[in-house]
């Protein structure tokens, strides 16, 4: 199946999903008077950020899932998106910033197997990955200050 056909659905899936999770889980006065460190991005970062890495992991997404849709690399792209929206219901509506912490530094280890498993097969899906582990290893460095401060 062509990857134009594949890639409408994983963008629906991960950008709408993504997307929705972060509305309904918005942060509220709850997250506006936790104590949190000097390296806190302002608040209108996080949806650009993360509407950018949700277009990359669909497009990884999509071509792991046309080159080994039943293999390890795409068992672990599902287990990350699982964890990935689990984190902000976690953190934002559960206010468990302990868990959500557990729940970013499984996130984190999922995203770096799955650049590993993808590295010699698919090197531009590893590549998509790299911004996108990046930016969770800073979110959970951020969580474990936030998780300390409070």
């Amino acid at each position: 199946m062509p990857i134009i056909r594949v890639l409408p659905v994983f963008l629906l899936l991960v950008v709408g999903a993504g997307l929705a999770i972060g509305y309904i889980t918005a942060p509220g006065p709850w997250y506006a008077a936790l104590a949190k460190p000097a390296f806190n991005p302002p608040n209108w970062v996080f949806a650009p950020v993360w509407t950018i890495l949700y277009v990359l992991i669909a497009v990884a997404g999509a071509r792991t899932w046309q080159r080994a849709r039943h293999g390890m690399a795409m068992r672990l792209w599902w287990l990350q998106l699982v964890l990935n929206f689990a984190w902000s219901p976690a953190f934002f509506v559960l206010h468990q910033v302990g868990l959500a912490l557990l729940i970013i530094l499984l996130l984190a280890a999922t995203i770096t197997a799955f650049i590993a498993a993808s590295w010699r097969s698919d090197r531009a899906s590893a590549l998509m990955f790299l911004p996108y582990a990046a930016w969770v290893f800073f979110a959970a460095l951020l969580n474990g200050a936030i998780l300390s401060l409070n």
